[in-house]
């Protein structure tokens, strides 16, 4: 089994600003027309049909939900999935919240999370970890990128709330450019997967403020979402 992963950028698609251009969030306010063409076009060209990928009804939660198959709609109220299903595209929106690619290659089962401060603080990834357990993956080989996020120097927090979130992140408080309490999730997700038992664990070091390739809600306010995307494809497939 090949693992795919993919995380896409702001550029190549057909949405107008300040959505522009390759948004694929449709709850963001966006065209709806644009939005179905920019899917289409991420299908194509990662080379599956439309109806493989498969989106969540993001909800800054825990849920995961292991999916079998093709969904005619986006998996409601979860913010993780795991398939075993080869050539099933698992996707997270993000747009400053993490978006979190695990695998174990060895099994054939990957999942998609979105981890946001309320979904990191509630434990999504525990909860994605468990569901990848159920589809019959072992933590132990489980391999996992964090995927482009703000960091931790541009996300500035109430002191009450970085205390909060250290409780149940721990790792996670840090200080802004500024020196004011600021969070970095990333940080305190990779000391969580690691208490945990996973010992691959790669980072995508892009911030979502900085790079204005990407899109980011704490810069713009309305914007469009990036694509984190994996995959189990098969070893005999050109």
């Amino acid at each position: 089994m090949r693992i795919r992963r993919v995380v896409t950028t702001r550029a190549g698609g057909g949405s107008k600003p300040p959505y522009d251009s390759f948004n694929l969030g449709a709850g963001v306010g966006d065209d709806r027309g644009a939005v179905a063409h920019n899917r289409r076009r991420l299908a194509t060209e990662l080379g599956l049909q439309p109806d493989r990928l498969v989106w969540m009804e993001q909800v800054h939660g825990r849920n995961a939900e292991v999916v079998d198959g093709p969904r005619t709609a986006a998996v409601e109220a979860t913010d993780a999935i795991v398939t075993a299903e080869p050539n099933l595209a698992l996707v997270a929106l993000c747009a400053d919240c993490v978006p979190v690619l695990l695998a174990d290659p060895e099994a054939g089962v990957v999942g998609a999370a979105h981890a946001g401060r309320v979904g990191a603080r509630v434990g999504v990834l525990p909860a994605a970890l468990a569901a990848m357990e159920k589809a019959g993956a072992s933590t132990e080989r489980i391999e996992v990128l964090l995927g482009p996020s703000v960091c931790g120097e541009c996300y500035e927090v109430p002191a009450a709330m970085q205390a909060d979130v250290e409780t149940h992140l721990p790792g996670s408080a840090c200080k802004t450019r500024q020196g004011t309490p600021g969070l970095d999730l990333r940080a305190g997700l990779w000391r969580q997967l690691a208490d945990a038992g996973v010992a691959k664990i790669g980072l995508d070091p892009r911030c979502t403020v900085e790079d204005r390739t990407l899109f980011s809600h704490r810069r713009d306010g309305t914007t469009g979402r990036l694509a984190a995307l994996t995959w189990v494809e098969p070893e005999d497939q050109p």
